[in-house]
This record gives C-alpha cells, structure tokens and sequence, in this order.
C-alpha cells in the first residue's frame, strides 16, 4: 500500500508522546526498521531515557535518533518541532499524533482539566497536522499521518467528558484530513486513525504496578498497527484481552442506534435500556431495541 511504503529505511517519522507507551513503542519500531526518529514528548529525563533507548533499536545508533522537548498544546512549539526535524533529517514521510493526557474531568470540575485535555489530544492533532502536513504534501514522497484516537470517542461513555470530547474530535478531524488529502491533486500523503483498546501505559495504569491481564502491552498494539497500516485501514480499531472486535462493533452500533431510533444520549447506561443492550450485544436481537 502506499502509505505503508512510507515506512521505509532512511525515511523520518516523528512520533509525539514518545517518552512512553504506544508512542515509544511506535518510536522504537520505527527505528528498528531503518528509519530516522524524532521522539517529542515534554522535556526531562524521561524523554531522554525514551531516546536512548530507541536508539539501542535503531541500526545507526543515537545517529538516527533525536528528542525534541515540545508541548503539542502550544502551535509555536509545533513549527519549532518541524522546523528542527527538517534541519537535522530533511522530509518526514510518517507523523504520529499520538500526544495525550487524562487528568480526568466531570462536566462542572475544573476548567484547567478541561483546557489540558483538549488542547494536547485535540489542538495538537490538529495544529500537528496542518503544520506538517503541507511539507508532506509538497515532497511528493509516500507519507503517512498516524493520529491516535480512542474508542471513547465513539461510545463516549460517562465518566470523562473533556477526554471523549477531544478523542471524538479527533476521530471527525482525522475523516476530514483523509477526505482533503484524497481530494488533493498528486498527492501521496494518507492519513490514518489509530484506535487503541485496553492498553498498559502510564495514562491508564491508575497505580497499578503490573500489567492487568486484560490490557495489551502497547507493542501488542504497535504490532496490529503495523498490520492495518500494512492492509491499509484507515480505522485501525484494535481489539484487547477482554474485548474482541465483534463486542467493539456492537458497542459502536448501539451509539449509532441512539439517534437512528430515538433513544436517550448513552442509553448503554440507560437503567430503562440496560436490558435491551445486554440483549443486543448477546445478538438475540436484531438492533431495533426500545423498553
């Protein structure tokens, strides 16, 4: 596929969010396969630790490897980012969006959780993107933009509106660059939608120490991403230990269910609609489901 050619040896990816989980893990794959990797992720020792590491991957070493401190939230920090990659690396052939955080919030909590969570999982999907993307456009070469969503931001359950806000943003975002980027003359840059299940990292360990048995590790995830890139899916819906895909398409149905027919907002957790989505969900119904 041609977007997967993009992955290739001597080509640049950027990764964001890659001092940890699924973005240093992508990081480290990457770099495994001969390409040139820029790991950008807030300063520290840890994004430190996160490049030395990739570069113990990487066939030229610390050579092929660069940590950039940037704060996706902040565009300047973006074009500051771009601008660096190409003057250390030249043309980026793969951008991963994959930047997030989750403080957690409630609907009339603190508006500072709010604003840190849209403007890293949203505004730096979308200023990552548009600062980036033309540069990929423009070199003519086979490239690819990774950005990660959540299942969250389809079901949207209760619980962290400000995360499945800005995660649903992303998925609408990224539809609408895929659909530009199809649309654009000579181009042969693809975008793709990355949505992890249930994985181990530091956003959702929760003070866990030890990896429960029903997540994946985030180089589980890398694993199948590299597979949907590979079969050139551009919704690469990723399954867990707890949760098969034919129980993610359901759950994805019934949210679409809940305008086609009518019912309350996330009647999943609806106590007039439990019954009837427990019974959809077991397929001993065929969808058309009201109490």
């Amino acid at each position: 596929m041609l977007s997967y050619s993009a992955i290739d040896k001597n080509n640049v990816a950027v990764v964001t969010g890659a001092a940890s989980g699924i973005g240093l893990a992508s990081a480290r794959r990457f770099a495994s396969l001969g390409m040139k990797v820029v790991l950008a992720d807030l300063g520290g020792e840890k994004l430190q630790a996160a490049a030395a590491e990739v570069a113990k991957a990487a066939p030229g070493g610390s050579g092929d490897v660069a940590a950039i401190e940037t704060d996706v939230s902040l565009a300047d920090d973006l074009v500051a980012l771009a601008r660096a990659t190409r003057e250390r690396f030249g043309h980026v052939h793969v951008l991963m969006n994959n930047a997030g955080v989750q403080p957690g919030s409630s609907l009339f909590g603190p508006l500072e959780n709010w604003e840190a969570v849209i403007g890293v999982n949203l505004w730096g999907v979308i200023n990552g993107s548009r600062i980036f993307a033309p540069a990929m456009i423009a070199h003519g070469q086979p490239a690819l933009i990774i950005n990660t969503g959540s299942k969250q931001g389809i079901t949207t359950p209760p619980g962290d509106p400000a995360y499945n806000l800005s995660k649903a943003g992303v998925k609408v975002f990224t539809e609408a660059l895929q659909h530009e980027l199809r649309n654009t003359e000579d181009c042969k840059v693809n975008a793709h939608l990355l949505i992890p299940g249930f994985v181990y990292t530091s956003l959702t360990a929760q003070g866990r120490t030890e990896k429960p048995a029903g997540a994946w590790t985030p180089e589980q995830t890398v694993d199948f991403m590299m597979e949907g890139l590979a079969r050139g899916d551009f919704y690469i819906l990723c399954p867990d230990n707890e949760v098969a895909r034919p129980t993610d398409e359901k759950r994805i149905l019934w949210a679409a269910g809940d305008i086609v027919e009518n019912r309350p907002p996330l009647s999943r957790w609806h106590p007039d609609y439990g019954e009837a989505f427990q019974s959809f969900l077991a397929g001993t119904t065929a969808g058309r489901t009201k109490p």
